[in-house]
């Protein structure tokens, strides 16, 4: 087999159950894709946004409905060898990437407090003006079940709330566009190991504040530590985790917020 050939036959066949079934899953159970979307898939040039790229290929190939799709690929200020690595693995995949240029490192560079909030909210406006150009409604990014069950914990533990990261959502600025995430119920441990399996290599971060301030992603690493110590008493935990977003019982909620609106549960005791 060709690279191209064993990429592809490894996610329908070797990891079909820990990545093509639960894709699959995700996209019914959330509701993510409907007939005659046209969807924008954003690839940052990791390892899990290249997968996105290679699934939602194979989902347009045996759909029963017709949708469209596009591939975008933005260059923050990667440098040379950043963008060589996108622009290889997108010749070896054949994902027909459309690739453009922003100051977005540079800016943050200048950003002061708060640098990955600032470089997420500019990363998302570039690509929902990219994808809205090429005629797509939606844009679908990269992010799987681990980072949805670490952020929760992140809210809870830093930000003293409970919020999760949603599978969709409509934009706030850029009206009839939506956001999907179809690796909503994929593993990282499987992505990783599907990238093993097939010796694929990635762009790092690349991002200047990382590389200046090492401890910048030291809380999403502090939680990945800690929900490892938990699954070695209890696999299931990051199961429970994911599950109790879907499980919320408003009868034993103190306060929550809801379109804006603060309630709390003495409103109606």
């Amino acid at each position: 087999m060709t690279p191209l050939q064993r990429v592809e036959r490894s996610i329908i066949k070797k990891y079909r159950p820990v990545l093509w079934r639960p894709f699959i899953e995700g996209i019914k159970q959330y509701d993510l894709i409907q007939p005659g979307d046209s969807i924008a898939v954003c690839i940052s040039g990791g390892k899990d946004s290249t997968l996105l790229a290679k699934l939602m290929q194979q989902l347009l190939r045996y759909s029963d409905f017709p949708f469209s799709l596009r591939f975008l690929a933005m260059d923050p200020g990667y440098g040379k060898n950043g963008r060589g690595k996108i622009e290889s693995n997108a010749a070896l995949l054949e994902i027909p990437v459309h690739i453009f240029k922003t100051d977005i490192f540079e800016a943050v560079s200048k950003a002061g407090r708060c640098p990955c909030y600032v470089c997420a909210r500019m990363r998302r406006g570039h690509l929902y003006a990219q994808a809205r150009e090429l005629g797509c409604n939606k844009i679908a990014l990269g992010h799987h079940f681990s980072d949805v069950v670490e952020t929760m914990l992140m809210n809870m533990l830093y930000g003293g709330t409970f919020e999760t990261m949603m599978p969709k959502l409509h934009s706030q600025n850029y009206p009839g566009m939506e956001l999907i995430r179809p690796l909503y119920r994929v593993h990282e441990d499987a992505i990783a190991a599907w990238a093993r399996y097939n010796a694929l290599t990635f762009v790092q971060c690349g991002c200047p504040m990382v590389m200046r301030r090492p401890d910048s992603e030291g809380r999403r690493a502090e939680v990945k530590a800690l929900i490892k110590q938990l699954k070695a008493g209890n696999p299931e935990i990051e199961n429970r985790i994911f599950q109790s977003a879907h499980r919320v019982n408003l009868d034993t909620v103190i306060g929550y917020k809801k379109r804006g609106q603060l309630y709390n549960f003495l409103d109606e005791y």
